[in-house]
């Protein structure tokens, strides 16, 4: 298991190429949900996500070897985006391979890096092609099932327990889990009597799949919130939440946009809809936990366009 010495040395490591996210009190969530609300805004963070944070940790824990030879990462978005950012940062050479689905800004900013980008029908086919390519000899930058990487998602967990006021409950978005793993870890060393709760889309839910199950085990995909879309969790994650989350919700992709949209309204954020599904959740965390429930939140990417967003609001019909 991770811990919080981790953690730490992953802050130390990564803390003069990353952003501190802001820790705020929000007074439009608060209204709109009628509890206290913080967010954590990993959505200004570096690269638009807190993916930068858990690249440049195993990045800059590279052989020299492993820098030689190049790094190879498979994603559905931000991933990629951390990973060829960084890897530019820091001189060294990435292939991103990413499923044709991923938001065509994503691809843009990838390309935009000078990094080798290869595209695949589906996440599953992205995840097989990365398997390959790291049997050729690139160093595999796994987007979860890496203790390095984890320890460096942690850190957002660091700055919540150390930046927020008092919390009961933290709603944290899971794809394979490496960011609810570290988060997590952090909160369980440094506020153990908080409650960490994970949200899922209907069509990517390898976390809850894997609980019910018993352990990790391939899923189909069909939700369209890709950067959420893991195949399947890895046993890193796995073992993390089982023993430190309470529960993974799932919510439809209709309320994940529609979380989107009210983050805009109500907390003038602009944030994808792997973001927009915590608020949906909240409001059964609200209901669950009941009287003196304080909620944070981790506002986890913005990477979506406009034309992103207005284009699932017109097919979900926001209300």
């Amino acid at each position: 298991m991770i811990g919080i010495a981790d953690i730490r040395a992953a802050g130390e490591r990564i803390a003069g190429h990353i952003v501190r996210t802001p820790t705020v009190e929000s007074p439009g969530l608060s209204a709109l949900l009628g509890v206290p609300v913080t967010a954590k805004l990993e959505l200004l963070q570096r690269t638009g996500s807190f993916k930068a944070r858990g690249a440049t940790a195993r990045l800059l824990a590279l052989s020299e070897a492993e820098r030689a030879a190049g790094v190879v990462a498979v994603s559905g978005g931000n991933h990629g985006i951390a990973l060829a950012v960084m890897a530019a940062a820091l001189e060294v050479k990435a292939t991103v391979v990413m499923p044709r689905t991923a938001p065509a800004r994503s691809v843009e900013l990838v390309e935009a890096t000078g990094a080798t980008l290869r595209l695949t029908d589906g996440m599953a086919e992205a995840f097989a092609l990365t398997g390959r390519l790291r049997d050729e000899g690139l160093t595999l930058v796994h987007p979860f099932d890496d203790a390095v990487l984890v320890a460096g998602q942690g850190t957002v967990g660091l700055e919540l327990a150390e930046d927020a006021g008092a919390l009961t409950d933290v709603l944290v978005s899971v794809g394979g889990g490496g960011l609810i793993s570290g988060v997590a870890a952090a909160l369980h060393a440094l506020r153990p009597g908080v409650r960490v709760w994970g949200v899922e889309t209907e069509g990517a839910e390898a976390m809850s799949r894997a609980l019910a199950a018993g352990g990790p085990l391939p899923v189909e995909l069909s939700s369209v919130v890709t950067t959420l879309s893991a195949p399947s969790v890895s046993r890193l994650t796995y073992d993390h939440v089982s023993a430190l989350v309470t529960e993974v919700l799932v919510v439809p992709d209709a309320e994940a946009v529609r979380g989107s949209l009210e983050l805009a309204e109500h907390a003038k954020v602009w944030a994808e809809p792997a973001a927009g599904c915590l608020l949906p959740a909240a409001r059964r965390v609200r209901e669950r936990v009941g009287d003196g429930v304080r909620l944070g939140l981790v506002v986890c990417g913005g990477n979506a366009t406009v034309a992103d967003l207005m284009g699932w609001a017109d097919r979900f019909g926001p209300r």
